[in-house]
């Protein structure tokens, strides 16, 4: 047994609500050696995501909830330290699922080797990771976008949507819309991301800012939000429209069912699609995405921010941050200051 001590996150409590710090235990432990088949791998870069939040409950879902009293379970880059797996070996860069934590032992078929000459880490966490590969999934297969679309994506400044409306305009959409909250993040859409509009949520009247910016309706529509967002999609939608929803943050910390859109009927009025989307019945086009985000990441063509704290104590705030919107582009959480991260 290794006598060094690794530090995690767990689960202290279960939420009612918006959760709080006080939901959350920093533990001191062993770090057991790796069986074979398995390796040891020093945790560089985590992953905190707005689906966390729903980890937290003890309700079915699409997803086992966190144990109470365990480590947290996450998207994560690190080094591998010690391996007993013939196919990755010591010093090799790896991505895996058990983040929250300083050390990982990982079953080597549960880990993926990744090539930072292609990138740096933290990009395998953001554009080439599973917030990227949500961005391209759900523009060309969800709600694949054509030639000339009006787009519309909110949480337009997050991981996701900061993507996703560079992904439209190469995916041939004649004008992309994008909401975000605040002043500041709403410019940053249109000097940084190439977003054509901008809503401020925070000013109210999505519907109506939604009308300003496409007078003549939307044709694809990416739902990281919910609420007011989606009603005022449905609202604008041509006929034919396709809305993806990926998610409904507005609705995560609510103790009581959000109720749902009252325009729901104009979908079928304007024969438009609602199709609801996992990023993991898409792992097979990560390949397919990896190979072309890589090469415009390089020449700058994607550009994308991110939001980083330092350190696995800071890990439960950068959660709660995400949820509150703090984060522009990918919020992470970088374990050993020595790591690199990505150029915005």
């Amino acid at each position: 047994m290794n006598t060094a001590t690794s530090r995690e996150i767990r689960l202290a409590a279960r939420p009612t609500g918006e959760p709080s710090p006080a939901d959350f235990e920093l533990v001191t432990t062993g770090i057991p050696e790796p069986a074979e088949g398995q390796i040891l791998v020093r945790n560089t870069w985590m992953s905190v995501d707005p689906y966390m939040r729903g980890r937290m409950d003890d309700a079915p879902s699409y997803i086992a909830p966190f144990a109470l009293g365990a480590a947290l379970e996450g998207s994560a880059i690190g080094e591998v330290v010690a391996s007993r797996a013939p196919g990755i070996p010591v010093g090799a860069s790896v991505s895996h699922f058990l983040g929250w934590r300083e050390y990982a032992v990982v079953d080597a078929a549960a880990a993926t080797v990744i090539d930072t000459s292609l990138a740096p880490e933290a990009a395998y966490l953001g554009p080439l990771g599973t917030t990227g590969l949500t961005a391209y999934a759900a523009l060309t297969r969800t709600a694949p976008v054509r030639a000339g679309d009006v787009v519309f994506i909110s949480a337009a400044a997050g991981a996701v949507g900061s993507v996703a409306g560079q992904l439209a305009r190469e995916l041939g959409a004649s004008r992309v819309i994008g909401s975000a909250g605040g002043p500041a993040k709403t410019k940053k859409l249109l000097d940084t991301f190439g977003y054509d509009a901008a809503i401020d949520y925070r000013q109210g009247g999505i519907a109506q800012q939604l009308a300003q910016a496409a007078p003549d309706g939307i044709d694809v529509y990416l739902d990281s939000v919910g609420g007011d967002h989606l009603e005022a999609a449905i609202g604008a939608i041509r006929t034919g429209g396709r809305i993806a929803l990926v998610g409904a943050i507005s609705g995560y910390n609510t103790t009581e069912p959000a109720p749902g859109p009252n325009n729901l009927f104009r979908a079928a009025t304007h024969e438009a699609t609602l199709r609801g989307m996992l990023v993991s019945s898409h792992f097979d086009l990560f390949p397919e995405w990896i190979g072309k985000a890589a090469g415009l990441l390089a020449d700058g063509t994607l550009r994308t921010e991110q939001t980083v704290v330092d350190g696995i104590e800071q890990a439960p705030d950068a959660f709660l941050g995400v949820l509150r919107g703090a984060n522009t582009g990918k919020m992470l959480v970088r374990l050993t200051p020595d790591s690199p991260g990505l150029s915005a």
